[in-house]
């Protein structure tokens, strides 16, 4: 902790840089941002599980706490109005007292319809930052996430501080742990909720905490995208697991996709061959390359792939002209990665927010940046036989189709490997795999 704390007040101090600059560029006297509330649950008295705005959790790691605010201008030191209500029916948190307290002036908020007495005079010139517009609007906000502090705070999380990636690397290290006690859980005969189980308690978090819903998908299920389903009963026959599923360290998440297979195979060298290409793509990363170029390398990768597997026949050209490598890869190279799974910023070209789209022929790209130094993102390519989308292919490229060696290997489902990687001025940090999830 002692590294953590070293490294957080040069973070802190970035983000009160940040606010400072915003402010006097808009003309506005600074930020009040608001953890969020409680969602209730409809015909209930139960809330949602709380999810912490984060923008709140850049600044300090309090993410199960609702009612909070942070109160910057990014010249005095920052306000905390820290919730903490009389309570009997709930835990109620306990006093911060951590390596961040000393940058905070911190004050207890112990009704949260008392949060006015706490904010500053003169609320109209304060920007609210935050997902309750009515409460914002009831305070007296009339700034409320303007898309200039919106759009420049987005930007920059693309650029992370050393303090943030000390956080991803420790959720990487967590999740490399749980991906292992998966793996092995795979090979000894488990379900898919059984995985998701040995997964959670390897590396210490439940469900709501990890930083979104794991797939742990077994044998066919691995060609659905974002399976969620956790069956409890095993397949007549173990073939394939494919694992998408992270870790959170003080709000920062890992993301990290591996696949196996059962038995020594055809598809378990296609898997190798594909953990080729992910590296190949890997090594070419480096400050001035275009995100969307490496998508684009990565296609013709795959292109190569389905002629060296007897999936396709033709040239690697063909292939991706005739849309079959979107068919077989149908998703964005990767993304960035931070404060969210899907950080935001990534098609962002300048502090103004000025927009950069995926391209028409990928429009499930999720990252069009030039790649700097601190930046965290990651690499994902993957092979799935998706009936749907061969079905949707020309009949042109549907006679470029090896259909026999489609149906071999349809009921393994899919692959995808997928590593989160910093960015360097002079190298890639590949966290996943320097924290042993080599393969």
């Amino acid at each position: 902790m002692d590294l953590l704390a070293h490294l957080y007040h040069a973070h802190i101090g970035e983000l009160n840089r940040r606010v400072a600059e915003i402010c006097l560029r808009e003309n506005i006297s600074g930020l009040v941002i608001h953890s969020g509330q409680p969602h209730r649950q409809f015909l209930d008295d139960l809330n949602y599980p709380f999810k912490v705005n984060p923008q709140f959790k850049a600044w300090l790691p309090i993410l199960d706490n609702p009612n909070c605010w942070i109160i910057a201008n990014g010249q005095d030191k920052p306000r905390l109005v820290f919730y903490r209500p009389v309570d009997f029916w709930h835990k109620v948190n306990d006093l911060p007292d951590a390596f961040w307290t000393e940058h905070f002036e911190i004050e207890l908020l112990t009704k949260a319809d008392h949060i006015a007495e706490y904010l500053p005079k003169e609320i109209t010139q304060w920007a609210y930052v935050g997902e309750h517009l009515d409460v914002a609007d009831v305070l007296g906000f009339t700034s409320r996430n303007p898309d200039a502090v919106m759009n420049y705070l987005h930007f920059h999380r693309a650029d992370k501080t050393e303090y943030e990636l000390e956080c991803m690397r420790r959720a990487n290290q967590i999740a490399v742990k749980g991906h292992l006690a998966a793996k092995n859980a795979f090979y000894n005969g488990a379900s898919e909720f059984e995985i998701q189980q040995r997964y959670l308690l390897e590396i210490g978090q439940g469900e709501n905490e990890v930083p979104y819903g794991n797939i742990v998908a077994l044998n066919q299920n691995a060609a659905i995208l974002h399976y969620t389903a956790l069956e409890h009963i095993n397949p007549a026959q173990r073939l394939s697991f494919l694992i998408d599923a992270g870790a959170s360290y003080h709000g920062y998440a890992a993301d990290i996709t591996r696949t196996y297979a059962f038995e020594k195979n055809r598809f378990c060298e296609l898997i190798d061959a594909l953990n080729k290409v992910q590296l190949a793509i890997i090594d070419t990363m480096k400050p001035g390359v275009k995100y969307t170029d490496l998508h684009i390398a990565t296609h013709e990768h795959i292109g190569q792939l389905l002629i060296d597997f007897g999936l396709a026949n033709g040239t690697v050209e063909q292939l991706v002209a005739q849309g079959i490598t979107r068919a077989f890869f149908p998703h964005g190279l990767g993304h960035m990665l931070g404060l969210q799974v899907h950080d935001m910023g990534g098609y962002a070209h300048d502090e103004r927010g000025t927009n950069v789209a995926a391209p028409d022929d990928h429009p499930f790209l999720r990252c069009t940046r030039v790649l700097a130094a601190n930046q965290v993102l990651t690499i994902e390519p993957g092979i799935y036989i998706i009936d749907t989308l061969l079905e949707q292919l020309s009949a042109t490229a549907k006679l470029a189709i090896n259909w026999q060696t489609v149906a071999e290997l349809r009921p393994f489902g899919g692959i995808r490997i997928e590593d989160n990687v910093i960015v360097h001025h002079n190298r890639v940090e590949n966290m996943t795999r320097e924290f042993g999830l080599v393969d």
